[in-house]
């Protein structure tokens, strides 16, 4: 048993997070799907359609639900899914975040969501002429 990964962001950057980290990995050891979030569609109708993708993810591990920008559209809709115990949010999803939890997929759900969030802080670096370097989270 594997955790699920579900990418719920904005239009097709859920897609294409995936896809470069499929490509950069050269595979996806995890089930991992990305619901599109558009600015005409019905809430609810997401909350549902993202229960489903849960539903289907999930093979008794959990899942990792990795979203947008906190308190963005595509984030309300996935804290909706905290109410099931098997799912964690984490919000502030970038291509660092989601090779790191790709790279762990051994790892519990607990675990898996403190790599996505290390993944995202140590993604984040400064580089400039005079000075490489980590600013850190």
């Amino acid at each position: 048993m594997s955790v699920g990964v579900l990418l719920v962001t904005y239009n097709h950057i859920g897609d294409e997070l995936l896809k470069a980290a499929i490509f950069t990995l050269n595979g996806c050891p995890l089930k991992a799907r990305a619901l599109r979030i558009g600015n005409t569609q019905d809430p609810e109708g997401l909350v549902a359609q993202a229960r489903a993708l849960v539903a289907e993810l999930n093979s008794g591990a959990g899942v990792l639900v990795l979203t947008d920008m906190y308190g963005s559209t595509p984030s309300n809709v996935a804290t909706k899914l905290l109410d099931d115990e098997s799912v964690i949010v984490v919000a502030g999803v970038s291509l660092p975040m989601l090779i790191r939890v790709l790279n762990y997929a051994t790892l519990s759900l607990p675990e898996l969501a403190k790599k996505a969030v290390s993944g995202g802080c140590r993604g984040i670096v400064m580089s400039t002429q005079y000075k490489r370097g980590s600013l850190g989270c």
